[in-house]
C-alpha cells in the first residue's frame, strides 16, 4: 500500500480516444491529512460523459493535462483520519483511474457508502448514478405515462437499457435504437421491447414512420447529432425530449451537425430538456429502493460488461465509442478484503 499506479491525461484526444492519449504513472501513496481517508479502488466506471470532460468545461472543469483521469469508482476504505468514514467500508466517489485515492468525502458527486451485501457492479449500474439517471430522466423529465409511445436511443447501453425498462414498467410502449444485430436482439429478446431499430443497417426515418404512426410521446436521447434531428420530425403533440447524452458528437464537438428540424418543437408544442442526475441527490434513496424492488421482482434486468485490470482502462473506455459494450462498462481492479 505504498505505491499507487494511475492513468494521467497525457495528450488531449482528437477524435476517438486512444491509449497513447494517457500515460500510466507510479507514485508514492500520499500521507493522510486530518479529515481525509484512503480508498483502494475496486471497480472503475466508464461513462460517455468522461469524453466531454476531456474536451471542454461542462458542469465540471475539463480534465487538465497531467491530471489523473476522472471517473466514478467504487472502493474500500483502507485507512482513515476522517470521523465519517471507517476502514473496511465500501464507498463510491470520483476517485479516478488509479489504484488508490485520497478523499475528504466532498466533490461534485459526494462520496457515498454502498449497501452491505449488494454486489458492487449492481450498485454501480442499475442502483447507482446510471440507474438513477434513467429513472429521473424518464419519470421526472420525460413524464412517461401508461400508453405513451416511447423511443430510446443508445438503448443497449448502460443508461438507455434501464430507461427503456422503466418506461415499460410504467405501461409505455417502448422502441429502442442500437447499433448492430446483437444489440437489437438484446432489446427485442431479453428486454422485450416493442421494437428495435438498427441504426447501422436501417433507415431511421423510415423505421420511425412504421413504428410510430401517431408520433413519439417521449424521446430519451443518449446519442444526439443526426439521429436527434431525424427523430424531431416524428414527435407527437406535446412530446418531451429528454437530453441525457450526445455520444455521437463527443469525439468531435467542432463537427457537430446542426439541428435543422428544431422548428418541429414549436409546431407540436414539444419540450426538450436536459438532465443532470445530481439535481435529484436528495431523492436518491427512495428511487434506489424502487429500482431494487423492480430488480428483485425480475421486472428490471441489468447488464454489466467488465474488463479486468487497471492497465486496460483506456481500452475499456474506447469500447463505449466503438459499440463493443453491452450495458454498463466497468473495469475491475480488485476484490474487497
Amino acid at each position: 500500500m505504498t505505491t499507487n499506479r494511475k492513468w494521467i491525461l497525457q495528450v488531449r484526444p482528437e477524435g476517438m480516444p486512444k491509449p497513447e492519449d494517457f500515460a500510466l504513472r507510479e507514485e508514492a501513496v500520499p500521507a493522510l491529512a486530518e479529515n481525509q481517508f484512503l480508498v483502494k479502488n475496486l471497480y472503475l466506471s466508464c461513462d460517455p460523459a468522461q469524453r466531454s470532460w476531456l474536451a471542454r468545461d461542462t458542469y465540471v472543469p475539463k480534465i487538465a493535462i497531467g491530471e489523473t483521469m476522472r471517473a466514478g469508482a467504487a472502493g474500500q476504505v483502507v485507512a482513515s483520519r476522517h470521523p465519517g468514514f471507517r476502514e473496511g467500508e465500501i464507498v463510491f466517489g470520483m476517485f479516478g483511474w488509479q489504484d488508490y485515492a485520497v478523499s475528504d468525502g466532498k466533490g461534485f458527486v459526494e462520496v457515498s457508502r454502498l449497501p452491505a451485501g449488494v454486489p458492487i457492479p449492481l450498485c454501480m449500474s442499475v442502483l447507482g448514478l446510471t440507474g438513477l439517471t434513467a429513472y429521473y430522466g424518464m419519470l421526472e423529465v420525460g413524464g412517461v405515462k401508461a400508453g405513451h409511445n416511447v423511443l430510446v436511443s443508445g438503448a443497449a447501453g448502460a443508461t438507455g437499457s434501464i430507461a427503456a425498462q422503466v418506461a415499460q414498467i410504467k405501461g409505455a410502449r417502448v422502441v429502442g435504437i442500437a447499433g448492430g444485430a446483437r444489440k437489437c436482439a438484446f432489446l427485442a429478446g431479453e428486454l422485450g421491447l416493442a421494437g428495435a431499430i438498427d441504426h447501422r443497417a436501417e433507415n431511421l426515418g423510415e423505421r420511425l414512420k412504421q413504428l410510430f404512426p401517431k408520433g413519439i410521446d417521449v424521446f430519451f436521447d443518449n446519442v444526439g447529432g443526426a439521429a436527434l434531428d431525424t427523430v424531431l420530425l416524428h414527435l407527437a403533440p406535446r412530446a418531451r425530449v429528454v437530453m441525457c447524452g450526445a455520444i455521437s458528437v463527443y469525439n468531435d464537438f467542432e463537427q457537430t451537425p446542426p439541428l435543422r428540424n428544431h422548428n418541429r418543437l414549436m409546431v407540436v408544442r414539444a419540450r426538450m430538456e436536459g438532465i443532470l442526475v445530481t439535481d435529484y441527490a436528495a431523492q436518491f434513496p427512495a428511487a434506489a429502493a424502487e429500482l431494487a424492488q423492480w430488480v428483485a421482482a425480475g421486472k428490471l434486468k441489468n447488464r454489466v460488461d467488465i474488463v479486468e485490470g487497471l492497465e486496460h482502462a483506456p481500452e475499456a473506455f474506447r469500447r463505449l465509442f466503438t459499440g463493443e459494450n453491452l450495458g454498463k462498462q466497468l473495469v475491475r481492479l480488485a476484490d474487497p478484503d
